[in-house]
């Protein structure tokens, strides 16, 4: 059975949301926790790395569960935030490495279940579910073509990979300058097949205060 490890970012300043939207509440409840207390719970999971913007929040979850390991504060891109994660772990026991975002609060622990399978089989995986639009792409304002949606899909987190594989991709990105959207697209870039599994629809990224309302909405449905 492979060690299983989690790394939660949520160094971000919300400069869109206007604050740090990762302790934005949800019910009363800030939007990490509800993400802390889903990954806590699972039984699979043996170690979270918790990544914080600053020594105020990191003091804030210090202790708060036998599972969170490591608290560490993040870099000024997400890869580095990860990257500061992936270095609190410890590289003998670390096999298995979830990267979920801090402002997904309804993850499940089903797709975290199907997450961690998945990774354990193929070695790189992420979540997403199929896109409903039609999506078209567009220079200076005017349509270049339309793109297949049956080919297309919105990523989401956690994603799953081998601490090898992930410790190969951030280093390579490091290396060359490269900047990912996410952790997948660093994997690619090494030259590693990334498996999409189901997602799921309520595992919303909040960005906007809108999206607290979405949230709200799902928690009753």
């Amino acid at each position: 059975m492979r060690h299983v490890s989690v790394i939660v970012v949520a160094a971000g300043e919300g400069k869109r949301f206007g604050s740090a939207k990762q302790f934005a509440l949800l019910r009363g409840r800030p939007l990490l926790d509800w993400c802390l207390e889903k990954f806590t719970a699972h039984p699979d999971v043996e170690e979270i790395v918790l990544v914080l913007p600053d020594e105020k929040s990191k003091a804030a979850y210090r202790g708060r569960s036998e599972k969170i390991t490591a608290v560490v504060t993040g870099g000024p891109k997400r890869q580095d935030s990860v990257r500061k994660g992936l270095e609190a772990l410890d590289p003998d026991r670390s096999d298995v490495v979830l990267v979920h975002d801090g402002v997904r609060p309804l993850v499940s622990r089903a797709l975290i279940s199907r997450i961690i399978e998945e990774t354990r089989r193929k070695k790189a995986v992420i979540p997403a579910v199929p896109v409903e639009d039609t999506i078209k792409e567009a220079v200076s304002g005017q349509v270049v073509r339309t793109l297949d949606r049956e080919r297309l899909c919105r990523a989401q987190t956690p994603q799953g990979f081998l601490y090898s594989i992930l410790r190969k991709a951030l280093r390579k990105a490091s290396e060359e300058g490269t900047i990912g959207t996410d952790e997948a697209a660093l994997v690619e870039r090494i030259g590693v097949k990334v498996a999409v599994v189901a997602g799921e629809p309520g595992n919303i990224k909040v960005t906007t205060a809108r999206d607290l309302k979405i949230a709200e909405a799902w928690l009753d449905a």
